[in-house]
Formats: structure tokens, sequence, C-alpha cells
């Protein structure tokens, strides 16, 4: 029998090659909306009409197409091939778009995607007219790569390779893009030289190309970024995704920018101001966009608020007059208190709170403890900030204000 993975997805190329057969399509097609919590009765009931390996394969096939909908989209995902490490390691498909964009802006036609895992960013550079060298090392993850490209009929802008991409030469294209694998046999690697292949190999890889990407962790610590290199965080949703090296024409070596997705809102710095001044919390609170803060630039939030920190160590900015802005979410203080628990309840029950957000940054404490033993009723809503003030903890009570109509230039 052939090797399927603990996750159900196949593990080896003979048993995805299966997939790939119109019997294969037609199972899977099959078993886009099956539920998980039945599906040993489902694969009992297919057993009886297919190989058992091309069952098992599809059903670990069809619950990997489930997860990456978020990813990819129901439309793509349901198309598509995937790895249970690709599914996890995979860019986000409105990521990959919006670095797409940024190649063809600078008249890039053609790209060398190196470590591209199943393709999600060649899929993206494809769709976005470039044509596409895609090259890993894995003979499994190139095959899932080229059966991608051929699903969502990208097959003649992408070209897949399975080699070490330490021997390819990417002379020949415009642009390079490197995406080193950050995870190892004990899970996340946080050590940029410990990437697969080394971030100082991906560097010089980048920096021998007219223009260049090298996709790195948005934890990478800031003194480990080249000088040659603008840096770019960015986030989806509200959660930060990846941070995105820039090298070759164009780019302002030096500077930072955090870019905010869906909207494309991005605030940039070429010289990152010196620490913000810290002062008392004022009328407004503001929580800046996680892009930001990976991105350091929190200042610049406190710069165009004309506002403060209320901890040198803490990135909540406030100021006595609203300020509107996509990079941070606004609210209105109504309590500052100290940490007690007692008197929270009692402010929550005098303002008749019955549905509570909270929040924490610098604290110990979990918001699910806050909640157990707040006792919550009433019809109003509010927000509580677990957090220090001038190194004294500290809980602040709010409510939300709108965000802006339409994000101004950055």
């Amino acid at each position: 029998m052939r090797r399927l993975d603990d996750n159900g997805g196949v593990n080896d190329l003979d048993t995805f090659s299966l997939l790939l057969t119109d019997e294969g399509r037609a199972l899977l097609a099959s078993l886009r909306d099956h539920d998980p919590s039945q599906e040993l009765a489902v694969a009992t009931r297919l057993r009886r009409e297919h190989d058992a390996d091309l069952v098992s394969a599809a059903l670990g096939q069809a619950r990997l197409r489930q997860r990456a909908v978020a990813k990819f989209g129901a439309a793509d995902a349901h198309r598509m091939y995937f790895t249970p490490n690709g599914v996890e390691q995979s860019t986000r498909a409105s990521v990959a778009t919006h670095r797409a964009r940024a190649f063809a802006a600078r008249g890039v036609r053609s790209v060398a995607d190196l470590c591209c895992g199943i393709g999600g960013d060649a899929l993206a550079l494809a769709r976005a007219g470039i044509h596409v060298l895609a090259v890993d090392r894995d003979p499994l993850t190139a095959a899932v790569a080229r059966a991608n490209a051929a699903a969502l009929g990208l097959a003649d802008l992408i070209e897949v390779r399975c080699a070490d991409v330490t021997d390819i030469d990417t002379s020949p294209y415009d642009a390079v893009f490197v995406d080193p694998a950050r995870r190892g046999g004990r899970g996340r690697i946080f050590d940029p030289e410990a990437y697969s292949p080394p971030l100082s190999w991906a560097v010089s890889a980048a920096l021998a190309a007219p223009f260049a990407a090298l996709k790195i962790a948005p934890g990478i610590p800031h003194e480990a970024i080249p000088p040659q290199a603008e840096a770019e965080w960015i986030s989806d949703g509200g959660d930060v995704k990846e941070a995105v090296l820039w090298f070759g024409t164009g780019v302002t070596p030096g500077a930072v920018r955090a870019t905010l997705l869906p909207s494309s809102a991005a605030l940039w710095t070429a010289a990152p101001l010196a620490a913000p001044p810290v002062g008392p919390v004022g009328r407004y609170l503001y929580e800046p966009d996680g892009a930001v803060i990976r991105a350091h630039l929190v200042a610049e939030i406190v710069e165009r608020c004309g506002g403060r920190l209320i901890d040198e160590t803490i990135a909540y900015v406030t100021s006595d007059e609203p300020y509107a802005s996509p990079y941070t979410s606004a609210y209105e203080i109504t309590d500052q208190l100290p940490f007690n628990l007692k008197k929270l309840k009692a402010v929550l029950r005098e303002r008749e709170v019955g549905v509570l957000t909270v929040k924490k940054r610098g604290s110990a404490v979990e918001p699910e403890e806050i909640r157990r033993r707040v006792k919550l009723r009433g019809p109003h809503a509010a927000t509580v900030f677990l957090t220090r003030v001038a190194g004294a903890p500290t809980m602040l009570i709010g409510t939300p204000l709108p965000p802006p109509a339409a994000p101004p230039r950055p």
C-alpha cells in the first residue's frame, strides 16, 4: 500500500498521481462538501467502488482543501492540490496578489520563484501576467505546484522545476522571489541563518537580481535586516501575515513600511522617528495595527495624532483630541482604574454592561479569566484594556469609535 501521512495528505508521487486521473478528479469533486465527522462511513462506502489508496488520498485532499479555503478562497481551493505543509506555509492569496502587483508595477515580466512550495505566489504572479520559473527541491511539492498551475489554467505562464534553488541561474529573469523554509522537524525556526536556504544566501540571490523580494517571518529582529533592503510588514484583516524584504530598482534602503490589507493603506518612512513621548491617558486611546507595531512605526502614529504613549514599553497611543486613521483602532476612554477586579465589576454593573471585549498588552492576566470572574448583565457593551500606565498595572474602560470613512494617503 502506498504511504499516506498522519493528516491523510499524500506522501509520495505515485499516490498523488492517482488524484490527477479522471477518476481521482471526479472523486475529489464529489467530496467537496463532505462532512468530516461522517468520514468513516463515507470511506467505507467509497471503497466499494474505488481503490482504497485513492479513497484515502482523496479524503485527505478534501480535508486539506477545506482548510485552504481561508487562504485561497473556495473557488480556487477546491480546484487546487495541497500537502499539509503546503496549506500551513503557503502565502495567503490576498498577500500574494499584493506582492505580485508590486512586481508588475515595476515592469517585471519574468520572475524566478525560489522555494515555490505548492505555488501560491507563482499563481499570483502568473495572474499578474508574469512568466514564472517555480523551483522547489521536493519532488512531491514540485508536482503539486505543477498540478495547481494546470488546474487554474496558468500552466503556459508557470514552469515548475524540481531542483535545489542554489543551483538555479537566475540571470535570465527580471526579478527573483525567495521564500525560504522557516519550519523544521521541531517546528518554527527563529534564527534566519537556520532558514533553508539561509537568509544570507537568499540576500545574495536577491542582490544579484535587478529587482527582488525575500519573504521572511514577521518577527525577525530589525537588526537582522540587511541595510540594502526596504522592509515591509503586511497584515490582512488586522492579523500580521508576513514581512518582505525588497531589493533593487526603486527601493529605498533602510526604509520600513506597514501595509494593511484589504485596503492597501501603507504607512512608510525612510527614517524611523526617535522614541515618542510618554504621558497620561487622554480621552482617546489608539491601538496600532500589528503591522505598524512590527515595523516600529508607532512613533509615526504618535506624531500624526499629536499624542503620546501611555507607557514607554506599551504600544498604546493616547491623545486628548480624536484622530481617525486606517492604521489604528480608536476608543473613547471613560474610566482609568488601578488593576482591581472588584472595582471593575462595580463599574461594569453600574454601566449595565452585558457584552465585554477584553484586550491586553503588558499584562499577564488572561482575558478568559476576566470574563469568567466578572458577572455581566445589561444592554450595553464596553472594552476593557489590561495594560500598564507609567509602569503601573491599569485597567482602561472605553468604547470603540467608528473607523474612518476613507483612508487618507500615507
